[in-house]
């Protein structure tokens, strides 16, 4: 993991005291609400519905167990006793009083920690594959780079007040898991055919919300050194050409949508060929400097496959299920990557309480070289994990209600925090996951079900990532009541693809029903092993369409 070195603590603890001036002269006054509105935001706070909410980066998703511990403090002293991960890999707590944020700041910087840039419209937190290191299909580890991201983009004096927020994500693997083409740049690593070296595939133009747009691709094989002068290119060719009149065209996939991506290539090519890319770009040095926090941790050596583990599942049929659902291939052998499902039945979709972070913490600590993850599928991974030590994991798991064997199901549901606590939703989001977990909660059934993700927003930004789930589902108003309208075929990986409206929305209290009619379909046309997004992708809609339209006009 990287560490804070001098530069990097004075940085925090100074944003830190000048937050808590600014705090201090709106709470007696001198400070209208919309003079501190941009100040709070660049600070990561929000106001909604009932109360502030605090909004905290994870860069890459990557935390510690004495980080995630002091979260766990935080959440007790100052919140409601939990937190809620987000699909940004976030960390937000619902409920602290304004005049106890610059206090939890403090507390945060203690751990190597902030808010800043989590809101407003600069550079959001730079999210990553939450395998990184440890995936075995990857080509190499993308965590540096987006490490060398952060560093870069931290209080950019040219991209603080872009023309809207932006978003990056990193990938240094065949299958994406970080969504890379649903945000404003994308990258992965790749290998050049002819060279071999490793380059950049760099995308620009994703995003959902309003006006969902898949990624486009601007370059195919960008030289590693030439990254930030690359980047600055395109930030720079956005912040002076970007729409600032209007915010709901303000990003940077409308820029690419209205000009095209070949004169949008253009523009940021010759803008690359004007700049002095020796200084803007990193210096190799500084390079080495990061990666060398990103070595691996000294495993032992194993056997590929642990006979304790195995004799454990024969012999336990619910224990091996669990390992079937929320374990990964290691690139090391004997180890696994361990998924903790943050989606128990019946519960908020990606909260934890203060005492099951302090649980997941020790774990970090004790079984994963002191290292965890933040998915964006709202959930926890332990990425160093030995085979044998599962069974000892998944036993004080399931004592703090953490071991459902649900990862990758249709129980593990995506969902934003919605009308319950965002001052921008138009409907509730977690009262439909937990009825749609209510629904499907057999584990057989599930399982029979396979591989499934449903993704629910609670209005049209979609946080939730409704645009590309399997299933995604959009919470409305119409005439003062919710309405759920219901997508399909939308995906999030490497074939990225944008979910397509199946009909008029439906009721809350009718989307559990509508959803059985979807998965009954695809159970009984389903070929062989197919997968629900291949049953869909040989199908088409029309099936599903005609399954859904019955239960909305049943309700109409």
């Amino acid at each position: 993991m990287y560490r804070y070195d001098e530069f990097d603590e004075r940085f925090v603890r100074e944003r830190v005291a000048q937050f808590r001036d600014q705090v201090s002269r709106r709470l007696d006054g001198s400070l209208t609400e919309d003079e501190f509105k941009p100040l709070r935001l660049k600070n990561g706070v929000y106001l909604q519905l009932h109360a502030y909410m605090l909004r905290i980066a994870v860069p890459y998703g990557t935390l510690s167990g004495r980080q995630l511990r002091q979260l766990a403090l935080i959440g007790e002293k100052y919140d409601r006793g939990y937190g809620h991960f987000t699909t940004r890999t976030n960390l937000q707590f619902n409920w602290p009083k304004l005049r106890d944020i610059p206090d939890i700041l403090d507390l945060l910087a203690d751990v190597e920690m902030h808010c800043i840039q989590t809101s407003g419209n600069c550079i959001r937190n730079v999210t990553a594959d939450h395998f990184a290191g440890v995936a075995q299909d990857e080509l190499e580890d993308p965590r540096p780079t987006a490490e060398l991201l952060r560093q870069w983009s931290s209080l950019h004096p040219e991209f603080s007040y872009l023309p809207r927020k932006f978003k990056i994500a990193v990938t240094g693997a065949e299958h994406d898991r970080a969504v890379i083409k649903a945000h404003d740049i994308g990258l992965r690593l790749r290998r050049h055919p002819d060279t071999h070296e490793t380059c950049y595939e760099v995308s620009v133009g994703g995003g959902l919300g309003r006006t969902p747009m898949i990624g486009k691709v601007v370059r195919d094989y960008l030289p590693k050194p030439d990254l930030l002068a690359y980047l600055e290119a395109i930030m720079r060719v956005y912040n002076l050409e970007g729409r600032r009149d209007n915010k709901y065209k303000a990003r940077v996939k409308i820029l690419v949508h209205e000009i095209g991506v070949e004169e949008f290539k253009r523009r940021v090519e010759e803008e690359f060929a004007r700049l002095d890319g020796p200084s803007v770009n990193a210096d190799p040095a500084e390079i080495a400097r990061i990666a060398a926090y990103f070595a691996p941790p000294a495993y032992e050596t194993l056997p590929e496959v642990s006979r304790v583990l195995e004799a454990t599942k024969a012999g336990n049929p619910a224990f091996a299920r669990w390992v079937e659902t929320n374990t990964t291939p290691h690139k090391a052998p004997g180890y696994t990557a361990l998924t903790i499902s943050l989606k128990p039945i019946g519960e908020a979709p990606g909260d934890a309480t203060s005492d099951q972070m302090r649980l997941v913490a020790d774990l970090a600590e004790q079984y994963s070289h002191d290292e965890l993850r933040v998915t964006h599928a709202q959930n926890l991974v332990l990425p160093h994990v030995r085979q044998r030590d599962l069974f000892a994991i998944w036993q004080k798991l399931g004592e703090a209600g953490l071991a459902s064997a649900n990862i990758g199901l249709i129980t593990d549901i995506i969902a934003c925090p919605g009308l319950d606590y965002c001052a921008l939703a138009t409907a509730r989001s977690i009262p439909i996951a937990q009825a749609i977990q209510q629904r499907f909660a057999d584990d057989e059934r599930q399982r029979l079900i396979g591989e499934l993700n449903i993704k629910i927003s609670g209005c049209i930004n979609a946080c939730g990532h409704h645009h590309v789930g399997h299933i995604g589902i959009l919470g409305l108003e119409k005439r003062g009541i919710e309405s759920y309208q219901i997508t399909l075929g939308g995906e999030s990986t490497e074939n990225a693809k944008i979910g397509e409206i199946l009909g008029p929305g439906v009721a809350a209290e009718d989307v559990p029903e509508a959803i059985e009619r979807i998965v009954e379909v695809y159970l009984t046309q389903r070929v062989g092993n197919e997968s629900f997004i291949e049953s869909v992708r040989r199908l088409g809609l029309a099936p599903f369409k005609a399954a859904f339209q019955e239960v909305a006009h049943a309700v109409a």
